[in-house]
């Protein structure tokens, strides 16, 4: 494991399926809370959150990094974040068609639910939109930092 000095993080973003991120020497992450996105800097006190769909995002240097995640926790220490979450996916990861799609999908299923299906679970659906959103958010922010037309 890689030392980190007084002013620096660690971060560790896992998956059940990998290590996505294994970063020493960060200045800052950004996590997507269940209250809202948290900023950490390293001393943060310790604390364990859970982790919604959204945006993480580390700086090393003078460049961030995004990832968007899926619900999860994290664990912050003074100089070490380690994140496990469902899912992960860096920006070009995310098929763009794919989740436009899923959004369509659950924007169709939250207005059949307001309409009194019984058959639709509202909240699922909300869960499904809040994840394409995320994922949209993420690949669009990612695709215009590269010039990348989508």
């Amino acid at each position: 494991m890689a030392e980190t000095s007084s002013s620096t993080l660690q971060l560790e973003l896992v998956t059940p399926e990998r290590l996505m991120v294994r970063e020493p020497a960060l200045l800052a992450v950004s996590l997507p809370g269940r209250e809202g996105y948290l900023g950490v800097l390293p001393g943060h006190a310790p604390l364990l959150t859970e982790l919604m769909p959204g945006q993480l995002s580390y700086t090393k240097g003078s460049v961030t990094h995004y990832l968007f995640v899926n619900w999860g926790f994290a664990e912050v220490l003074p100089h070490r974040v380690i994140v496990l979450v469902e899912t992960s996916e860096r920006p070009e990861e995310i098929d763009v068609d794919r989740a436009k799609r899923a959004r369509q999908r659950a924007e169709e299923r939250l207005r059949l639910a307001g309409a009194g299906d019984a058959a639709i679970d509202a909240l699922r659906a909300q869960a499904a939109l809040q994840r394409a959103m995320a994922r949209l958010e993420i690949a669009e922010y990612w695709a215009r930092r590269a010039g990348v037309q989508r």
